[in-house]
């Protein structure tokens, strides 16, 4: 299975995590924006069709939620991928603003 990298663009008042992968010229991409200084909310995921069935939205959200318990700041998942993720995984009930 090709490599899938994660990186992240912006900060203050919106940014973007950016899924690369290995041998494709096709991005993912998971948008936010801030509200207050504490609360990040998700607003879109978007991974085209050639570089889906690969986990690449999965991982973006998961890179979302690492930053959030690393950095300390709360998500508002308005996207719906955003929120089932969240439906899915109850350990991450603290993280929901």
């Amino acid at each position: 299975m090709a490599e899938v990298s994660i990186n992240h663009e912006g900060g203050g008042d919106s940014g973007r995590y950016v899924a690369e992968v290995e041998g494709s010229e096709e991005t993912g991409h998971l948008d936010w924006e801030a509200r207050g200084e504490n609360v990040r909310v998700a607003t879109h995921t978007i991974v085209p069709p050639p570089i889906g069935g690969r986990g690449v939205a999965a991982k973006l959200v998961e890179a979302l939620v690492a930053d959030a318990r690393e950095q300390g700041f709360l998500i508002d998942p308005r996207c719906s991928y955003v929120d089932a993720a969240f439906r899915r995984h109850k350990d991450w009930a603290d993280l929901r603003a």
